[in-house]
């Protein structure tokens, strides 16, 4: 499929919650007993002021890739986690007037043909804070990749979520991110 037919733009993530699950499932090799968790949680977040979501379609309407994020707000279990890893590298004041990245995830089929850049670049372009924050997985991967070229940088490693496995990498970068030349 061309890429060109991919179009991303603004999505009711409330309505499409399930295949917008699937994709991630898929990208983050969650079970059925996580999707259902991750499910409430969304839409949930949805609620929250500020909340909004894009996706990446094909011209048959498969929601191939998506993004939502909000305004961060300290007292979110995410801000309350991390703070205390981002006040150790003396980096908390980034939980404050910044745009959290929620999610983010690109169905694997669909990887490595700028979707996800450009996903995260269309979210914050609509920003009203002057920087972005967001959790990534701590490994070298191609999601930390592609962080990095937007701008991102590490504000703390090595974070510890109760319920994950394996340890996260708080980043932020200022907005807008940085373009390709």
């Amino acid at each position: 499929m061309d890429d060109a037919e991919i179009v991303i733009g603004p999505v009711n993530l409330a309505a499409r919650v399930d295949e917008a699950l699937a994709v991630q499932a898929i990208a983050f090799g969650l079970d059925a007993g996580e999707v259902a968790v991750r499910r409430h949680i969304v839409l949930r977040h949805l609620l929250c002021p500020g909340a909004r979501a894009y996706g990446a379609t094909t011209p048959d309407g498969r929601l191939v890739g998506f993004v939502y994020g909000m305004p961060n707000d300290r007292t979110h279990w995410w801000s309350t986690v991390v703070e205390s890893y981002l006040r150790a590298t003396g980096t908390a004041d980034w939980l404050d007037d910044s745009f959290a990245i929620t999610e983010l995830h690109v169905h694997p089929d669909f990887q490595g043909r700028g979707v996800g850049r450009e996903l995260i670049t269309t979210i914050t372009d609509g920003a009203a804070q002057p920087r972005s924050i967001l959790s990534a997985i701590d490994i070298e991967s191609p999601a930390r990749g592609l962080y990095r070229t937007l701008g991102y940088r590490d504000l703390a490693r090595q974070v510890h979520f109760p319920s994950a496995a394996r340890p996260y990498a708080v980043m932020g970068a200022p907005l807008p991110l940085l373009r390709r030349n």
